[in-house]
């Protein structure tokens, strides 16, 4: 089964999992479509922006709640304006469910992309934009394992090329993402 259009389809997972390659991918095979990339309201704060650290306190989490308050704004919007919009950022955790109370739209799919933590790495460290700092790999991918609660299709694409996530994605995510 193949996705109803237009719709919003969410990739997220850890820092180098592919979110962004993926994402991009799979917005160019459709038309009237939006790659919407959730951390550029994050990057939008010029001064005082709290980053999300592992131990983080009210106010970085609160700083995260508006960004995806306005990335499922943005992305209701341009869905009501006809588009098929594919949002991409990491959204782990608990947040994955508080995220998706904000979205209004449907039809709506989720895909979780779990890539092995060791192919995250090499992943990481084949690519000029750095995502880890104050974060590990383990302890984003612990994070994504333990406390993400299981909804939509999940993918580890450790062994796939781009091509193949985007393949599979588009496969698979008509029956496997859709979340009502």
């Amino acid at each position: 089964m193949t996705i109803h259009q237009p719709c919003i389809l969410i990739i997220t997972g850890i820092m180098a999992s592919g979110k962004s390659t993926i994402a991009q991918m799979i917005a160019e095979q459709f038309e009237n479509t939006v790659h919407l990339r959730g951390d550029i309201f994050r990057k939008m704060i010029v001064n005082n922006r709290k980053e999300v650290q592992p131990d983080a306190e009210y106010d970085e989490l609160e700083q995260l709640r508006l960004r995806y308050q306005l990335t499922a704004h943005a992305a209701d919007r341009y869905y009501e304006a006809g588009f098929t919009v594919i949002v991409q950022d990491v959204i782990v955790g608990p947040m994955l469910t508080e995220f998706l109370s904000f979205m209004i739209t449907r039809p709506l799919y989720v895909v979780v992309l779990c890539p092995d933590p060791a192919a995250v790495s090499k992943r990481e460290a084949d690519r000029a934009k750095k995502g880890y700092g104050i974060w590990t790999v383990g302890a984003l991918d612990h994070v994504l394992r333990q406390e993400t609660p299981h909804i939509g299709m999940w993918l580890d694409s450790t062994a796939q090329t781009p091509e193949q996530t985007a393949a599979d994605i588009l496969n698979r995510v008509g029956t496997e993402g859709l979340i009502n």
